[in-house]
């Protein structure tokens, strides 16, 4: 091996003991390529070369599960930990995960707030828009002022006059109709075309042919 490569493999070695020492869990080795690659710009098969290395000189741990290893930081180095410490170090995870869930409710109260006064009106936007708002108030004003002051204003009797001859002509449209159809039902019994070609050799338009429509009664 050349010292160029024997250095490289020196200090993937240590990258590797390093990591799984402060991390202090078990990994695979392409975990640990996973999780150094972007930052170190090891290659795999460096990682799983290193990773036999470290298990071979005793510095690191290494497990077999079926077809995987696994590889972690060999616990003898570590203080033992008494029980005492174990439930102090429990109250201390509890006290900041209630600490965590705090600062989360807070950053979501604040993202809210912010969200709130990003799509609020500045102080020039809303003076704008009152000043359109009073404009279109006054504009509503001056024609209300104008329908009161016309003398063309159309009286109950007038209103009830046209209503009912509106009904008086719908009445008449809604019978001849009636009576046309009826008309040309009969005669295109005995009539060898279709009803659109003997409405066309007649000249007849109907009221679907303009899209009027025959309005409620």
């Amino acid at each position: 091996m050349s010292k160029g490569r024997a250095e490289a493999a020196a200090g993937a070695s240590g990258v590797l003991l390093r990591y799984l020492q402060e991390q202090n869990r078990p990994y695979s080795a392409q975990d640990v390529f996973g999780n150094l690659q972007r930052e170190h710009g090891l290659g795999k098969a460096a990682v799983v070369k290193a990773l036999e290395q470290l298990a071979q000189q005793g510095k690191i741990k290494e497990k077999t599960y079926g077809k995987q290893k696994i590889y972690f930081a060999d616990q003898d180095q570590f203080d033992t930990v008494s029980d005492a410490d174990l439930q102090g170090l429990d109250t201390k995870i509890v006290a900041l995960s209630a600490k965590v869930q705090s600062l989360q409710q807070s950053c979501r109260h604040m993202e809210a707030e912010l969200k709130e006064l990003t799509s609020a009106l500045t102080t020039p936007a809303m003076q704008k828009e009152v000043q359109e708002l009073k404009k279109e108030c006054a504009n509503y004003t001056e024609r209300l002022k104008n329908i009161k002051a016309a003398t063309n204003h159309v009286t109950p009797e007038e209103k009830e006059q046209v209503y009912k001859e509106r009904q008086k002509y719908c009445k008449e449209w809604r019978k001849r109709k009636r009576m046309a159809t009826e008309l040309y039902d009969a005669i295109l019994e005995g009539y060898p075309k279709s009803k659109r070609q003997f409405f066309e050799e007649v000249g007849i338009e109907t009221d679907e042919d303009y899209n009027v429509k025959l309005p409620d009664p």
